[in-house]
């Protein structure tokens, strides 16, 4: 097959670490707070910007608070987990292996009985099954199944349990209603094309309720310690971390976020995130070899999309992202280890459409090759 004529310009379509915001390069790092303490003046006035910024962009209610944790999204919702959990009953939500990854850590090292809601790969729960008596843990945008919840209006209103979103894939790409959100947590690496190993923590007032007033069976590490003589450590929240922060990644995460605020804030980020998910369901449509692992279009996510591929196993997956990484045209685009095979695209705001439009031709040469082959 004739090779295609037009290439994608930034052929990043990983789904985490993700694509860098255009035109981004290291001159755009501001550097005067590197080699200093993250205590110093510079040190703090530029974390507590860092968060000012994501609070101004995710439209978030002086009612929340929002601080920068270790670990990435991973680190802090399990410091979320482990400061939050054991109050009450606890109910999980899985169709994918990070849901599945809570679950299991919820059992085996919380040793908690949560009731556990499942659905396979591509299909989202039954949500009508919720106690909401319980706290729930859920994914807000299943980055390994391209399946998300579609909106917040499943989550009560008058609930007793919390309700924790790990929202690393969904934040700056949807709307979210913060009041039916208790806890949630994210990392720069997704959809501001930020770096990972720090995350992002944000408490509703009813989580901190629940961190003065219940202390957990098992010991805390330090790094997961939010209360102090039974008060929360408000300066988690005002750009005092935990421990030490890379004050580099956190320029960068600046530098993202002042690019989000540059194209329109968070309907900005949205739209772009729309009109890529949108050309690349054009591209499926187009093709009977393709499909989408999400079946719904209602819960079919508009970051992380998980697309199938007729007849493939996993050895034809990894030979076709090879192929196309070799011709430098798409980069990371075999589906997750544990999900079924396929391909996984990222459409998050970083990506440009006209890239998403240029990799189609790249999908079919490739199968052709493999075809041919």
């Amino acid at each position: 097959m004739t090779v295609p004529a037009t290439r994608p310009a930034r052929p990043y379509f990983s789904s985490g670490p993700c694509a860098k915001p255009p035109g981004w390069t290291p001159a755009k790092l501001a550097i005067e707070s590197l080699g200093r303490s993250h205590r110093s003046k510079i040190g703090k006035a530029r974390l507590q910007y860092c968060t000012d910024l994501m609070r101004q962009l995710l439209r978030l209610p002086d009612t929340h608070r929002i601080g920068i944790v270790p670990g990435s999204d991973t680190g802090a919702f399990e410091m979320a987990m482990w400061t939050m959990l054991g109050a009450r009953p606890v109910t999980t939500l899985a169709w994918e292996s990070f849901g599945e990854g809570w679950v299991t850590d919820a059992v085996k090292q919380l040793r908690i009985d949560p009731a556990v809601i499942r659905a396979d790969y591509g299909q989202l729960p039954d949500l009508s099954q919720i106690d909401w008596t319980s706290d729930v843990l859920f994914t807000w945008n299943g980055t390994t199944s391209g399946v998300r919840v579609p909106d917040a209006d499943w989550i009560a209103a008058d609930r007793a349990g919390l309700s924790f979103a790990d929202a690393t894939s969904a934040v700056f790409a949807y709307e979210i209603d913060w009041t039916k959100i208790d806890v949630a947590t994210f990392s720069w690496q997704k959809v501001l094309g930020g770096e990972g190993a720090h995350g992002v923590l944000i408490l509703g007032p009813r989580a901190v309720e629940r961190l003065e007033s219940y202390t957990p069976a098992w010991p805390l590490p330090k790094v997961f310690r939010l209360t102090a003589k039974g008060k929360l450590i408000e300066g988690v929240f005002k750009g005092e971390t935990i421990n030490t922060p890379s004050m580099l990644a956190v320029e960068d995460a600046i530098v993202a976020l002042e690019w989000a605020k540059s194209i329109g804030g968070a309907d900005g980020l949205i739209a772009r995130s729309n009109a890529n998910a949108a050309a690349l369901d054009e591209i499926v449509t187009a093709r009977p070899w393709l499909g989408h692992l999400a079946a719904d279009p209602a819960s079919r996510s508009k970051t992380s999309v998980c697309l199938t591929v007729e007849g493939a196993d996993a050895d034809f997956i990894k030979r076709f992202a090879a192929l196309l990484e070799k011709e430098g045209v798409a980069y990371d685009i075999a589906g997750y280890r544990d999900a079924p095979p396929g391909l996984r695209i990222w459409c998050g705001a970083t990506v440009d459409t006209a890239d998403i439009e240029a990799l189609g031709p790249w999908l079919d040469w490739a199968w052709k090759q493999l075809q041919t082959a």
